[in-house]
């Protein structure tokens, strides 16, 4: 008879169910899950914090379409993991995360490192539990894959007793349960489609919306014939950029606020009328919009404005119907419309403003012509990690996203710290699939870098060959130059004096990274910036990081459109 120990069924059961990539830290009691991960042919990525693991695993899950697993040991090592958890629940992006737990026989004695973990994951997932018992194992973790996918996907949490861990059970006992199938696709109702391709046809400002939801879908075939059949206009969200093309001659992004202002009917793909878009109100949404609503969650249609035609299944399935309706008498939304010219000529209007701020030859630079300059020299096929504030927001605009799942950011729940652990899951998944793979590039503010700066060292240890680039104001928003900060702390007690906003002006972020073995930059101008990520981009072997000195007043060109809002509105407006 074989026997098997629950860590091992734990493994098994995750590699039979197609989870190919685990992140976490170990310690009493999950050490051995790891171990016996590896051994089932798990990659296992060990990580500095346990945020940031969780973030890597359900990232894997938005660019694989299987979810990652992030392993964390009890008590303040799953705490730790809710953040990642509440962040995959609201991008909607599935992973499994395992936590170890005090033994059975000491709950409620006080336990080392004892919390009610699953009650307390209830909140942040779509599926919580403990199994009962080892022979349970294969059924729950099988469930706990399959809720992460299905419907709207999600975070699911196992909780193993560390009396588990090392417990065996006969093999003989133990049910066999297969691998769940990828969720099943769902059509629209056919006379909702034929609304939907109704009211298309009858607007006079036509805009389409493309949301990471048309991403994760794999919807971009299907998307680019809609959209080019149809002649219609189409704005991404954040994660939508690249499901089509950046410089695609529909992409109205350049002009999105007046797009959105005056669209008189909006086909929504994927995408929520949450605070990214505005909520669908006044005064950033004309008060008599038309939404047609293609989501997969039946809970989702009508949050904030009523649709005039909700469209309910999958939005790949869902943009093969709409463009069957369409392709029916040949209807094309021309070309030449008011509508075509108003948006182009705002377009150039922005393009003009933004590049006379990017040809600035000042030093210190301005985040303008940074990604002026970057934006030159990224790979066409690169994935770019983004976060920050204005770092995020003005690189959305400047730096062209060509392909789709091409772009990670701080998403739905705004999420400052994702990046590095995103680059380090997109990195890990392009080792394993190729000999180098696409370009991983993480632009980072530096108030964003610090909430994860340690996980350079993940990068060195497993030679993960991402380029950083800090972006660097010395702020929160904005910050102070060295001499004020030295005249500031002349004048007191810096707790009282600096404002909350700053941070250290010139920190050495590209030393964080040489300190591990990586290559650190210091980047002051134009010619040094060039010089350093062609550098990083050719260098295969090590991580590398840019420590991009800017001006610490820079800030976002100014609105024309009457809509300009608050700093902190300009931040938030971007994941």
């Amino acid at each position: 008879m074989e026997e098997l120990t629950g860590a091992q069924l734990i493994a098994e059961s995750l590699k039979t169910q197609n989870v190919e990539y685990m992140f976490g830290i170990v310690g009493v009691p999950i050490i051995e899950v790891a171990m016996a991960a590896q051994a089932a042919g798990i990659k296992y990525v060990g990580m500095r914090n346990e945020q940031a693991a969780c973030y890597a695993a359900s990232a894997v899950g938005y660019l694989t379409g299987r979810p990652g697993a992030c392993l964390v040991v009890s008590g303040p090592g799953l705490i730790h993991a809710l953040g990642g958890m509440a962040n995959a629940n609201m991008n909607c992006w599935p992973v499994i995360v395992i936590g170890g737990s005090s033994d059975r026989n000491q709950e409620t004695a006080g336990a080392f490192q004892e919390f009610p973990q699953v009650e307390a994951c209830r909140l942040f997932s779509k599926f919580s539990v403990r199994p009962s018992s080892l022979e349970v194992i294969p059924s729950v973790v099988e469930k706990a894959v399959r809720a992460s996918m299905y419907g709207r996907p999600g975070a699911c949490y196992i909780d193993i007793a560390g009396d588990m861990v090392n417990a065996k059970v006969d093999r003989s006992q133990i049910r066999v349960v297969s691998c769940c199938p990828d969720p099943p696709v769902s059509l629209a109702d056919h006379g909702a489609v034929a609304e939907a391709v109704s009211v298309l046809k009858t607007a006079k400002r036509p805009l389409v919306i493309i949301g990471k939801g048309a991403a994760y879908s794999r919807a971009e075939t299907a998307l680019r014939e809609f959209v080019e059949t149809s002649g219609l206009p189409f704005l991404p969200t954040p994660m939508g950029k690249g499901v089509l093309p950046d410089d695609h001659p529909h992409c109205v992004a350049a002009a999105r606020s007046r797009a959105l202002l005056q669209a008189d009917v909006i086909l929504l793909l994927g995408a929520r009328l949450n605070w990214i878009l505005h909520f669908g109100l006044p005064p950033r949404f004309d008060p008599n919009v038309k939404i047609i609503q293609v989501d997969l969650c039946a809970e989702e249609m009508g949050n904030n404005v009523r649709p005039a035609v909700a469209l309910l299944g999958d939005i790949n399935a869902v943009v093969t119907q709409l463009l069957q309706g369409i392709c029916k008498d040949g209807w094309k939304y021309g070309s030449g419309t008011e509508w075509w010219s108003l948006l182009r000529n705002k377009i150039a209007a922005n393009a003009k403003i933004s590049k006379t701020l990017a040809l600035q030859s000042t030093v210190p630079m301005n985040y303008y012509t940074v990604f002026h300059h970057v934006s030159q020299l990224l790979p066409h096929d690169c994935i770019i990690i983004s976060e920050g504030a204005n770092t995020m927001d003005i690189g959305r605009t400047m730096l062209n996203n060509y392909l789709p799942r091409h772009r990670l950011d701080a998403g739905t729940f705004g999420t400052m710290g994702v990046g590095l652990g995103f680059a380090i899951a997109a990195a890990t998944l392009e080792r394993s699939n190729g000999e180098k793979g696409r370009r991983i590039v993480c632009v980072e503010g530096d108030s964003a870098f610090g909430f994860s700066g340690m996980e350079v060292e993940t990068m060195c240890r497993y030679n993960l060959p991402v380029v950083i680039i800090v972006v660097n104001n010395n702020g929160i928003y904005s910050g102070v130059d060295p001499e004020t900060w030295r005249e500031m702390a002349k004048m007191g007690d810096l707790t009282s004096i600096a404002p909350p906003v700053t941070l250290l002006p010139e920190a050495r972020y590209d030393e964080v990274m040489a300190a591990f073995g990586g290559k650190g930059y210091l980047v002051r101008t134009v010619e040094e910036l060039r010089s350093a990520l062609e550098l990083s981009l050719t260098d295969w072997q090590r991580p590398s990081l840019l420590n991009v000195l800017i001006d610490p007043s820079s800030d976002r060109k100014q609105q024309l459109s009457g809509l300009r809002s608050s700093r902190r509105d300009s931040a938030r407006a971007v994941c």
